[in-house]
């Protein structure tokens, strides 16, 4: 095996775990690794301290193990069983009203550059890193090892997040399908509720899983309530303030396609046009025209407004003016659930955008409570970026 050692007193995030070695730590490269290679991480005084995936650019190593050979034959089997039975001992696994997880959240498992979610056994992979796309064929055997005949299919969909290399397959399909299993789309159930997934059309990899306990939230407080669900997509938060008795709901999304699915959803899951109004428009042109006091109830889930630090900037005055126009317009008495799922935006920054948003308006406003990922979104404790959702429950009077 090829490997990089560190500079003298460079090794200390990898003694505290942390999976990711960035190039300005290495002093040498030995051997000739090939991006996506496995490389061993030696100190200056040459202790052998992990090994992992080799990559081109700020992080040149993705950990893979500490203690451990990533080549030995049931290397995948065994980290696939573990995250596993993490599921399993959280209760998703034998859930009756809760067929769909993600399975691997990447640093959280233990397995930089891999994203796999699970729907009503059909799993979904994003490979993020070279590394990781090549070894999708020995994830899939694993998968299919770790789930038995319970395994419908093994769909790669990592074209928009592997690295575009020379040499990749970047193609999305099918690694393995059960005899007979012929599905793009299939439903799922989530906390009783019902939604059409379709993992080669949909985005990320159908379905937004992170937000499955911040839904419930929803239906919680949704009874009687006028709701209007900003950046729907297919309508999650939509279908639980139904299921919660909501008054009547508008969902707003700028991509006709997730409209469609979101009419579909509304009807699987028994609601008529009366209680539920789908809008294909820009969500903040929407909310900016919407009455005052229209809505007592407000979802603001955007996609991420920076996907890396150079952007950082401009996406924080854009949650400030996006909250500004739904605190704005919120009836008195009532609630805003606002959340940011850019990874470079930690919750400090966010709630000051927030916070500037609230006084731009004048309200009075109050945090009720802080949202995040649920427990299938793991972050390893080593590696606190792998927290990337947060959110906040307001009351506005």
């Amino acid at each position: 095996m090829d490997k990089v050692i560190l500079r003298p007193h460079r090794e200390e995030s990898v003694l505290r775990y942390h999976p990711w070695v960035f190039s300005g730590a290495i002093a040498q490269t030995v051997g000739h690794p090939q991006e996506g290679d496995l490389v061993g991480v030696e100190a200056a005084d040459g202790r052998m301290l992990a090994c992992g995936h080799y990559q081109i650019g700020s992080i040149a190593v993705r950990i893979l193990s500490f203690d451990e050979d990533p080549t030995r034959p049931d290397f995948w089997v065994r980290m696939l069983g573990r995250a596993y039975r993490l599921r399993e001992a959280y209760g998703l696994v034998s859930s009756a009203t809760t067929n769909c997880y993600r399975l691997v959240h990447g640093e959280g498992d233990g397995l930089p550059g891999l994203i796999v979610d699970y729907y009503n056994g059909v799993c979904v992979l994003q490979a993020h890193s070279v590394g990781m796309f090549r070894a999708k064929g020995a994830i899939c055997a694993a998968l299919q090892e770790v789930y038995g005949p319970s395994l419908k299919a093994v769909y790669d969909k990592s074209s928009g997040t592997a690295p575009f290399k020379a040499g990749l397959d970047l193609v999305d399909g099918y690694l393995w399908r059960a005899p007979g299993f012929e599905a793009d789309e299939q439903a799922v159930l989530e906390n009783g509720k019902q939604f059409l997934v379709n993992w080669r059309e949909g985005q990320k990899t159908g379905f937004f899983l992170d937000q499955r306990e911040n839904r419930a939230r929803v239906g919680q407080l949704a009874a009687g309530r006028r709701v209007l669900n900003l950046f729907c997509y297919t309508g999650g938060f939509s279908i639980y303030a139904l299921a919660g008795g909501a008054a009547h709901v508008d969902s707003v999304d700028s991509s006709q396609r997730a409209m469609d699915l979101v009419d579909r959803n509304v009807a699987l899951n028994g609601f008529g046009a009366e209680q539920h109004t789908s809008y294909c428009a820009d969500a903040i042109d929407f909310v900016k025209n919407a009455p005052e006091g229209a809505y007592d109830l407000i979802i603001v889930d955007p996609p991420a407004f920076a996907k890396h630090r150079g952007a950082l900037k401009n996406a924080l005055r854009a949650y400030q003016r996006l909250n500004a126009a739904a605190i704005a317009k919120v009836a008195s008495g009532g609630f805003v659930f606002t959340f940011s799922c850019s990874q470079v935006v930690d919750k400090e920054a966010f709630a000051l955008a927030v916070f500037s948003a609230a006084a731009e308006t004048g309200r009075s406003v109050r945090i009720l409570d802080r949202l995040n990922q649920p427990a299938d979104h793991s972050v390893n404790i080593y590696h606190p970026e792998g927290e990337y959702l947060k959110g906040l429950l307001l009351y506005v009077e």
